[in-house]
């Protein structure tokens, strides 16, 4: 097992959290007029619903997401940091009310915490972009190489502050079709309260956001992949594929449109 740190940006990521709320309103807000962004924003309120209850049972110290550079985990950062901004008023000397009545100081975070567990033979495209991107969105990366529990296991026992975790999962991914947006992890797994705002989004519905939005994203997606994994195992989905003078081509992710295309460039 390989564990490291990735440090985000010097800066505000209470401006960035700011600036995302401004995009996210003003997309909510726009009267949309194609049936599959009216859709988006449908999914967005609900999104939005679930983070603020995990944001209002869970203090900033208690949570993390599940970031892996994807397109899913990436709408749901933008999600979680959109509804951050007004939950920390700019005066550090604020106090916020807790469930429990009390209150203590609130200051916004410098940081939101990460783990990003790497798939076997990973591009380096998206090692570069979650490198970027967690500058970018001040993201405190914690990176472990080794499998998906194992990784949990390690990221618990290094951040032991953590209660829930942030996931991209979708409906139409594996083992995801039986989610609900609070899921305790099963029995053999690290006890931690999994959460997934985006698990009922279609995958077009995630591009049209992230187009929307105008979100920078991992480059593969621009060459047909359309579901990260490994080198090995990955392939431009072929469902893209398309005439070129120079040879094989594909069209980018987001001109793919149904659900269960989505996982055709993958080996397993």
């Amino acid at each position: 097992m390989i564990r490291n740190h990735v440090d985000g940006a010097s800066g505000s990521l209470r401006d960035v959290c700011l600036e995302l709320k401004e995009k996210v309103d003003a997309f909510l807000a726009k009267k949309q007029e194609t049936d599959l962004l009216r859709d988006v924003q449908a999914q967005l309120r609900v999104a939005i619903g679930v983070v603020d209850e995990a944001l209002t049972t869970f203090e900033p110290e208690h949570i993390s997401i599940s970031y892996n550079g994807g397109k899913d985990c990436l709408v749901l950062l933008i999600v979680i940091l959109s509804c951050l901004a007004p939950r920390f008023p700019p005066s550090t000397s604020a106090t916020t009310t807790l469930t429990n009545g009390t209150s203590k100081p609130s200051t916004f975070p410098e940081k939101l915490q990460a783990v990003y567990i790497v798939t076997a033979d990973p591009f380096s495209e998206v090692d570069d972009f979650v490198v970027s991107s967690s500058a970018t969105y001040h993201l405190n990366v914690s990176r472990y190489t080794c499998s998906i529990k194992e990784g949990l296991e390690a990221y618990l026992q290094d951040r032991p502050n953590v209660k829930a975790i942030f996931i991209g999962t979708r409906r139409t991914d594996p083992h995801g079709e039986n989610l609900k947006h609070f899921d305790p992890t099963s029995a053999g797994w690290p006890d931690i309260m999994r959460v997934h705002p985006v698990i009922d989004w279609h995958y077009a519905e995630i591009w049209a956001f992230i187009r929307s939005l105008d979100i920078d994203y991992c480059p593969l997606y621009d060459q047909g992949y359309t579901s990260l994994g490994g080198t090995r195992d990955t392939h431009p989905n072929p469902v893209l594929q398309k005439q070129s003078d120079s040879g094989q081509a594909f069209r980018p992710a987001y001109e793919l449109t149904e659900d269960d295309q989505e996982r055709l460039g993958r080996d397993r």
